[in-house]
């Protein structure tokens, strides 16, 4: 993610730990102390287990609040020899699946808990659903937003008149100030992939996905703190037991696998990720006990198949997705699933907000790691026509130059020569084979870089 503009946030009196901002309605009166504030929703001693009545009682409430998304049959169906389909929640209004958790969450309060509002720590997603559907529903929310938050969502959840407080340089210093905030303001907090109203809300889109596609075999759930694959598998399971659900973690946060393998939510690294949806170091204790009887598997992808997931959503489906929501594809592109060949499998692609600021390098991420982009150096002769002749055997081949430098001073061989480094864009992998095959055969120095 990118930082925020903190510049255009004025520093608190407040006493606070840690590197943060306090930026928002009555953030000045909010003192930290050594005192640990528990969420009774979320009491790893009592954890709560989800059932298909609460997923049908969601679905009754949220109706009509809700898109009920599209699961249409995909081009990439023959590609990957599988009846695939792709259940589009990015297209929910905010962009993503977490309106469901959301609405549902916030109809279940009192009239007197509606009335003084609620809070919830999030960067992105969660945030933006609470802000929107307390605005709809009438009931005043509080978003607390690490300042690492990209700044468009930021101003997302103003524009949705949700009361926004940037304190936190991580997520745990943002969840600290949101449960004291909580507590000083009699605010309900609302874990984002936690709460039981939240799973039961998620758990919605698994109804749906069986109502659209009743034939389905597997369905494939990226996972970050477990809310969206925990209510989903409640669902799916209980209309269809023979079904297969897989989960997906990136590579950079593996806690739900930790978690189950433990047999407790416990805490896991997490490292920067095109998947920043998916990153969560200490995953739900509910959403652990609701789902870990009702996961199949779960597998682990690389950024680069993310990458390639999402130039491929570009390309094909014509769907701009945030990382955490192709991760599922990223698993079959990967090759991770080769059991659902010839079956029907449903990919959740959950979200849409992906930080404009770093789509373009996200797409030249994935074009590298298809083969499409791709870099070489060469050394040639530094006598005129030499960089001439070089960029003909390129353009015969039909590859697309992108960016060239040439370095004299760092070159061990004779001071005629130059290393000439390209950046070029070819078809595929086969025709970035076919360039370096080239290369090789006209000149002695050649220097390759592939991603595959």
């Amino acid at each position: 993610m990118n930082g925020s503009d903190c510049d255009e946030m004025e520093e608190p009196t407040t006493n606070h730990v840690g590197n943060g901002y306090a930026n928002g309605e009555d953030s000045d009166t909010i003192e930290f102390t050594d005192e640990e504030v528990l969420d009774p929703f979320c009491n790893p001693d009592r954890p709560v287990e989800v059932n298909f009545n609460d997923v049908s009682a969601a679905a009754y409430k949220i109706k009509g609040g809700i898109e009920r998304t599209p699961c249409n049959l995909s081009q990439m169906s023959k590609q990957y020899d599988m009846k695939l389909y792709f259940k589009k929640d990015f297209l929910q209004y905010t962009g993503s699946f977490k309106e469901r958790g959301a609405r549902y969450t916030l109809l279940q309060l009192s009239q007197e808990q509606a009335r003084k509002g609620v809070v919830a720590a999030s960067a992105g997603n969660h945030a933006l659903a609470l802000s929107y559907h307390g605005q709809l529903l009438h009931i005043p929310v509080t978003v607390v937003m690490p300042i690492v938050a990209p700044m468009m969502k930021v101003e997302a959840c103003r524009q949705y008149g949700a009361n926004v407080v940037i304190y936190g340089k991580d997520f745990g210093e943002t969840k600290q100030y949101a449960m004291l905030l909580s507590k000083k303001k009699d605010l309900l907090y609302i874990n984002g992939f936690d709460h039981p109203h939240i799973l039961a809300g998620q758990g919605t889109i698994g109804l749906e996905i069986i109502e659209q596609v009743p034939q389905v075999d597997a369905c494939i759930i990226p996972i970050g703190g477990g809310g969206l694959i925990a209510g989903a598998a409640v669902a799916l399971k209980n209309l269809k037991p023979s079904i297969k659900i897989i989960g997906v973690e990136s590579e950079r946060s593996t806690g739900f696998q930790a978690a189950m393998a433990a047999g407790k939510p416990v805490y896991s690294h997490v490292g920067q990720s095109l998947a920043d949806g998916l990153a969560v170091p200490v995953v739900g204790v509910n959403a652990l006990a609701t789902a870990r009887k009702l996961i199949d598997r779960i597998v682990t992808v690389t950024e680069s198949s993310i990458a390639l997931a999402i130039l491929r959503l570009i390309e094909q489906e014509k769907a701009v997705v945030e990382g955490a929501g192709a991760a599922g594809l990223a698993a079959i592109i990967q090759g991770l699933v080769p059991e659902l060949k010839g079956k029907t499998v449903v990919v959740t692609l959950c979200g849409g907000n992906i930080d404009t600021t770093a789509l373009g390098r996200v797409i030249e991420r994935g074009l590298a790691a298809e083969g499409r982009l791709i870099r070489f150096g060469v050394t040639v002769s530094d006598r005129p026509g030499g960089i001439a002749e070089l960029t003909k055997k390129i353009a015969d081949l039909g590859v697309s130059i992108k960016d060239i430098l040439h370095e004299r001073a760092w070159l061990k061989t004779d001071v005629f020569s130059v290393m000439v480094r390209c950046v070029v864009e070819t078809r595929d992998l086969h025709h970035a084979r076919q360039l370096e095959k080239v290369m090789r055969a006209h000149y002695e120095h050649v220097e390759f870089w592939l991603e595959q």
